[in-house]
Parts: C-alpha cells; structure tokens; sequence
C-alpha cells in the first residue's frame, strides 16, 4: 500500500508549507494531491510542486469537470503531464449543485452521462489518434448547435503527451457514480471512506464496472485512494476532536437539506439519525453543537488517531480492504513520518 499526501485548498497551512511536501518525497511517498472548490484552483499549485519535486507524483483531487471543458482539462494534463516529466494524475469530479450553478453558473444536470462522455473526450484528445469528433447528449465536437458559425471543425492536440495513457481518477460517493468509475477509469478517489465497509458496500458495485469495462484485469490494476485525516496522539479523546469539524462540516453544511452526498454516506454507514442531528444543528448556525454530535465510532472509522499501535492495528483494515493509495491529510510531521514507517 502506497502513501499520499492530500495538502486540500492552496492558502491553508498545510497547503503553504513546502517542507511537509519534501518531507514526504523524502520519506518515500508517492504523491501528493491538490483540491479546488471556489477559491485557489488546483492546477497553479500541482505547477509550482513538480517544479521543486524529483520523484513524487502530482495528482488532482480534484479538477471540476464543470468548471472546464473537456478540451481544457486535456490541454491542462498534457502540459502538466510533460512539465512533470510523467508525473501528473488526473483527478476529476463533478462538484456539488451548490458549486456548480451557484458558481460555475451552469446547470447541474446529469452527473453520469456529463461523466461519462467528459472522460472518453479527455482519453481521445489525450491518445492523438486522429482529429477528435464527438457526438454526445452533453457535449459535441465539433459544436453545430444554436449560435455556431458551422465554421467548427475537429482538431488534434497539437503537442504529444508524455504519457499518452495517463492514469485518470474519479473522486465518487454514490453507488452509481462508484460503479461508473471502476468501468472506465483508473482509479477511484473516495472521501470519507470507511474500510469496514468496502467489502459490503463497494466490492459489489467495483466488480459491475470492471465487468462493463470490457477489460478481463481491470480490477488487478485499477487503484483505489482515499483521502483520510490522521494523527498521531496519546490523548485519543483529543485526537478525535480535531477531526471532528471536518466531519460535521460535510455531513452537516456540504449541500441542502435533503440534497447533501456526504450525509447520505453517513446514513448507508448506519448513522441516520447522528446523521440527521448533525445536519440540523449545522444549517441552524449550531456548528460547535453539531461538532459534538459526531460520534467517537464513525471517527474511528473515517481516520488514523491514536498511539502508534492503535494506529498500526487499525492498518490491517485498509490493507484487507483493497485499498491501493492512502493519501493522508495532515500537517503533523511525526504523523507523517509514522505513517512512513509502518507502511514503507
């Protein structure tokens, strides 16, 4: 099992502090990740990284597919793939509706088919096999509807990647979403993953997309990469409350009452009514309220806290859970360097 480190939104502490990244290269670590929401984007940083870095891989987590075209994010992972010299991972996602059309200013949609067809523009443009056209339900090349000149015609990446084959990762939550990335991606980059559950939940809806991908050892190489917080503590009761707002916040205020992907996972875990009170305390303003009611066993299962044995028996989970990447979200050196120990 490999490890990563996500450093989320560029402007946070974990984010500004270069030395946690030569650290972890240091130390052996696979890759590091960058996120994007509405504020920095997740592209500048993954640039100014594989410029200071050698070795470690530089991977999105994630670029919004809403918030650039198809043509763009192959323009993007091409350029980045070349300036890494191979490195680059590309990671996309779909974002939420309140990201999407309250920011981005375009309808939500279908997440499924937009996935779907996004991908398999992104792989053409990226193999340069021949000018790419595409006929789809959500995007067309070239574009002859309402407003075109009839002046559009298929182009081909001008210049040549230097991994043509570039490992695509797809941040879901849903069963379906989870299905359609193990068809046609290369990896699968679940948040708030819980081990105990995967063969449960997840193996079942794996095992339906690699059958649907066509390709009879899809799942020996596919890679599953959660992102997880942890920390390294004696005092457990403590550690578990730092990782407690994080949870609170996507359970309780990532998305509209009746409409929020992180608390709908929480309730397939088991946790509807701790679900629930999270998320009414939340929307009502009561967010260190709605911290408090995030229960100690869901923490254990979403996070590494804990002495060094408690976090080294908890390893066992998600080594027999499949799991191929665990990108780590921490600033705490002597967490990172633990994890470095008994993993590497």
């Amino acid at each position: 099992m490999k490890l990563g480190l996500n450093i989320g939104y560029f402007g946070t502490a974990i984010a500004d502090d270069f030395s946690l990244i030569s650290l972890v290269e240091d130390l052996g670590y696979d890759s590091v990740w960058t996120a994007e929401a509405y504020g920095a984007d997740a592209l500048t940083p993954l640039a100014w990284i594989a410029a200071k870095t050698e070795r470690i891989k530089v991977g999105s987590a994630v670029f919004q597919m809403p918030a650039r075209t198809p043509a763009m994010t192959a323009m993007t992972a091409s350029t980045l793939d070349i300036m890494s010299n191979g490195r680059f991972l590309l990671g996309l996602g779909v974002s939420g509706p309140q990201v999407v059309e309250g920011w981005h200013g375009r309808p939500y949609g279908k997440p499924l088919g937009v996935t779907r067809e996004y991908v398999e523009i992104v792989r053409k443009m990226l193999a340069r096999d021949e000018p790419v056209t595409h006929a789809g339900t959500h995007y067309a090349l070239p574009y002859t509807g309402e407003g075109s000149t009839g002046l559009g015609k298929p182009l081909k990446l001008m210049h040549r990647p230097k991994n043509p084959d570039l490992p695509i990762f797809i941040a879901a939550i849903g069963p379906k979403n989870v299905q359609l990335t193990a068809e046609i991606a290369d990896g699968w980059l679940p948040v708030f993953l819980s081990p105990d559950r995967v063969g449960e939940l997840y193996t079942p809806l794996l095992e339906k997309g690699f059958a649907r991908s066509g390709e009879p050892d899809k799942g020996e190489r596919f890679e599953i990469a959660p992102t997880l917080s942890a920390l390294l503590t004696d005092d457990l009761d403590a550690g578990r409350l730092t990782m407690k707002p994080f949870i609170a916040l996507y359970i309780g205020g990532m998305g509209a009452k009746g409409h929020n992907f992180y608390n709908d996972l929480a309730c397939r875990y088991g946790y509807d009514e701790e679900a629930e009170t999270i998320q009414d305390l939340y929307l009502a303003g009561k967010k260190m309220e709605a911290t408090m009611a995030v229960p100690d066993a869901l923490v254990d299962e979403l996070s590494l806290v804990g002495s060094k044995e408690r976090i080294a028996d908890r390893l066992d989970a998600w080594r027999d859970s499949g799991v191929t990447t665990l990108i780590v979200s921490t600033s705490d050196v002597p967490t990172l360097t633990m994890l470095a120990e008994l993993l590497l």
